[in-house]
């Protein structure tokens, strides 16, 4: 829909996204990861029929293509990411994203993004996790209404602290992360099936990596060493994952309809049990967000040793 490929610069950080009716999210989205020193975004439109496509095909600094295949059968929008990381993606630090997931990294609020990939391009490491952190409102998701354009964390900064498993991949070498809200209100008598949150969406792209899994994992496999180190952990970062809005329940219905999700839609079919409730997700032990180093301080993301 909109090839501006040509104008991307051997230094831009790049973007990749999937997405598909995700008008009112855009607008932020966009300036968000502008914000960062972004330089280019590649998008990938399954389908939509909000006018998010036409926003996009707008904009000066994005390229857009349009699919009505099948997600599923695209593994879940991944072979269209890969396919487009692999073509545009090489050389560069790409930040492979949904619309709804807001990327945050120590120091954000004194340095641009390019500081980070700077210092880890120095340090020799290739790729950089951040844990998927779901944010909700307090009260009701559908009391509060998103308006396009607005920052989303002035709605749903609310989040869970504590409630977080880990187990490792032995194939791959990679964490599964699983807990948080939708865990506890919506998989709590089978946590082992509750969305995973580990996630590895900043990596210095190569044309022979390939994500395996959403961004859970890629290959080879020693891009999915992202956490332990000898002598330390490693610097990691949050995706502020703001999908607890108001229209959740009517999109949950929807994706079951449309049975493209994973293990035929389960995980929305869960959604859309308890979502018609218009749940609150908000509870004593809920912390309200503050900055990165609030996030540092509880243990779920770390500067590592860039000082």
């Amino acid at each position: 829909m909109a090839d501006r490929t040509k104008r991307i610069r051997r230094s831009d950080l790049l973007v990749f996204a999937t997405q598909r009716n995700e008008a009112r999210r855009l607008p932020y989205f966009l300036e968000h990861y502008r914000r960062m020193g972004v330089g280019h975004f590649l998008i990938v439109d399954n389908d939509s029929t909000d006018g998010g496509d036409r926003f996009l095909a707008a904009q000066p600094d994005v390229s857009l293509w349009r699919s009505t295949a099948s997600y599923r059968r695209a593994r879940f929008g991944m072979d269209w990411m890969n396919a487009l990381l692999t073509r545009y993606g090489h050389g560069h630090w790409c930040l492979t994203v949904d619309p709804d997931e807001l990327f945050v990294f120590p120091f954000c609020d004194t340095r641009p993004l390019r500081a980070l990939t700077d210092w880890l391009d120095a340090s020799r490491i290739r790729s950089f996790s951040a844990m998927l952190l779901d944010m909700y409102p307090k009260g009701p998701l559908d009391a509060c209404r998103y308006q396009p354009g607005q920052n989303p964390m002035e709605i749903a900064c609310w989040f869970d602290a504590g409630n977080y498993a880990m187990t490792r991949n032995s194939a791959l070498g990679n964490l599964w992360i699983r807990g948080g809200p939708r865990a506890r209100s919506f998989f709590a008598d089978v946590p082992e099936q509750a969305p995973a949150l580990n996630k590895i969406p900043l990596v210095r792209w190569h044309r022979r990596f390939a994500y395996v899994s959403s961004t859970h994992m890629l290959l080879p496999r020693g891009l999915n060493a992202v956490y332990d180190e000898w002598g330390g952990e490693k610097a990691s970062g949050i995706l502020l994952h703001t999908k607890l809005l108001d229209g959740f329940a009517a999109r949950a219905e929807e994706e079951v309809r449309r049975g493209e999700h994973y293990g035929a839609a389960r995980e929305y079919r869960a959604y859309a049990r308890e979502a018609a409730r218009n749940p609150d997700f908000w509870c004593p032990h809920s912390e309200r967000f503050l900055n990165w180093r609030q996030l540092e301080v509880l243990g779920l993301m770390s500067k590592g040793n860039w000082a």
